[in-house]
């Protein structure tokens, strides 16, 4: 036989694989899919037992609301021999809604410290230890017959959501190259939006919104976190955490070169000494000290306002009112819960494409976007509401605009404001400003949710426009106050808003010009 004529450029193997090499082009690719692969996996553990439970938790109570009043009662009666009264039911069930956002906020008071002692990663994986007592609270409780246990597992999944929804941010934030910060510090909200979909999902009658499957079904967040405890040890912990925080050089160029798939991170390690020496003798700040330093005022104001506004938007107050939009449009009440699923969906499709446009368009440019179109939304869905009674094609407009108003608001706020905390403070202020802006949001979630029922009672169907003027305000405030990081490192934004801050204050402290004693022209001489 004759031999094959050989390939032009085919020679041994070892030829083959040392070409391949020595081409920057190729080895250009393999770092970025390097990079790709071990950044997209610490996004994943970090959000999968992060803001993905936040969502999750927040979602799945509603489904068995009428079969654990059922247990509160019959729990009750067992005890007893007489059923609880109705209006004691109900307050129980209440109690049960309302701990979720009140561990919350004692989650957000022990992440700052957690963060500092214990490092990002580590944090986040003792968190689920609130998980697995949640989730076995939940799971036992009706075998126990005992409904104190879910009001005490609502309590700790939410101390859970509270130090995951600080944490996790800040982790992501903390890992991720400037060119890709944006994007990756949207992937809180990504997570979010996917745990009220999956919640949602899961609460169907036909996976586990059974009459007899609610404890499982409120159980099942145990899933979330197993996962989390077996993939996250695998991966780096926060480079700038290890640096400037524990002073480990050694570690912290390992982790970058982890993330970032390449043995060349002297640029960046550059960076990071340069940030280090500019934290150099200072101690991690507490949140009262964040409040008196003046220096900080417009950073601290900044996170007050969009933080706030965030939560006062409304965007919890449309999912309220959804369900009966929805009736009055005419779908079926069996087919009301698939529609409910859309609206989650709605949110999980916003924040993707966020996360595709923030590091093109801009972090501000998507805030005024995202309000402004919410403050349209919420107008023309004030007025099909009050409209439709009289024209037929109102509800429609009503339901149409629902869906519109929670893609506006995963565009925008959702996961644009989480980013605030991370890049306008420095690494030494970060932990003590996640627990300011978890602190005030799971406040505000606390009080929206307790008074939103006397709103819709007292306003009717101009219930909205109190938040109408939430969304006005936060358009505002970022379009003349909040300054732009896209694609800069934290090292520059520090700088400018030095530079603003100087500016403030030479405006606070400058005078009227001086041109010289006046003269009277009549004592001239």
């Amino acid at each position: 036989m004759a031999d094959r004529p050989e390939r032009a450029g085919a020679g041994p193997p070892q030829a083959r694989r040392g070409a391949r090499s020595t081409n920057p082009l190729l080895r250009s690719d393999e770092r970025k899919q390097m990079q790709g692969r071990v950044l997209l996996l610490t996004i994943c553990a970090a959000g999968i037992g992060g803001t993905f439970q936040f969502g999750y938790n927040l979602s799945i109570i509603n489904a068995p609301t009428l079969h654990i009043q059922e247990f509160i009662n019959e729990t009750w009666r067992v005890r007893t021999g007489q059923p609880l009264p109705r209006h004691l039911v109900l307050l129980v069930w209440s109690l049960i809604v309302s701990l979720y956002p009140l561990g919350g906020l004692f989650g957000a008071l022990l992440a700052g410290p957690l963060a500092v002692m214990l490092g990002r990663k580590k944090s986040l994986l003792v968190n689920n230890i609130f998980v697995v007592a949640a989730a076995t609270l939940f799971g036992f409780s009706r075998r126990a017959g005992s409904f104190e246990m879910v009001i005490l597992g609502r309590l700790l999944i939410g101390v859970s959501a509270g130090v995951s929804m600080s944490v996790q941010p800040m982790y992501l934030g903390e890992s991720a190259p400037k060119e890709l910060r944006g994007a990756v510090a949207m992937t809180p909200a990504i997570f979010t939006a996917l745990g009220i979909v999956m919640g949602q999902v899961v609460g169907l009658r036909e996976v586990l919104g059974d009459p007899w499957a609610w404890p499982l079904l409120l159980a099942s967040c145990l899933v979330p976190g197993v996962l989390q405890l077996a993939s996250l040890p695998l991966l780096p912990e926060s480079p700038r955490y290890l640096l400037i925080d524990c002073g480990d050089t050694e570690a912290c160029l390992a982790a970058l070169q982890r993330l970032r798939g390449t043995a060349d991170v002297a640029q960046e390690l550059s960076e990071l000494d340069e940030e280090r020496a500019a934290c150099r003798g200072q101690r991690a700040r507490r949140p009262w000290e964040l409040l008196q330093d003046r220096g900080l005022r417009r950073q601290v104001t900044s996170l007050a306002v969009l933080g706030g506004a965030l939560e006062l938007c409304g965007n919890d107050s449309v999912y309220a009112v959804a369900s009966s939009v929805f009736r009055g449009a005419g779908v079926p009440d069996a087919e009301v819960q698939y529609a409910v699923v859309g609206t989650g969906s709605c949110e999980l499709l916003a924040a993707c494409v966020s996360c595709v446009l923030i590091e093109r368009v801009g972090r501000r440019v998507l805030l005024i976007a995202g309000y402004s179109l919410m403050t349209c939304w919420g107008s023309i869905f004030t007025v099909a509401l009050c409209l439709q009674s009289s024209v037929p094609w109102m509800p429609y407009l009503a339901m149409s605009c629902i869906f519109a108003f929670i893609l506006s608001f995963g565009i925008g706020p959702a996961g644009v404001t989480g980013i605030l905390a991370t890049e306008l403070f420095d690494q030494k202020s970060r932990p003590a400003a996640y627990m300011v802006c978890g602190v005030l949001m799971w406040i505000l979630l606390f009080l929206v949710g307790l008074g939103f029922p006397f709103i819709m009672e007292g306003l009717s169907h101009f219930f909205y426009v109190p938040f109408l003027g939430v969304c006005v305000c936060g358009a505002i405030y970022t379009a003349f106050f909040l300054p732009e990081t896209k694609g800069k490192s934290f090292l520059e934004i520090s700088e400018e808003l030095d530079r603003l801050k100087e500016a403030d204050f030479l405006k606070q402290n400058q005078g009227p010009d001086w041109s010289g004693p006046e003269v009277i022209l009549s004592t001239e001489l």
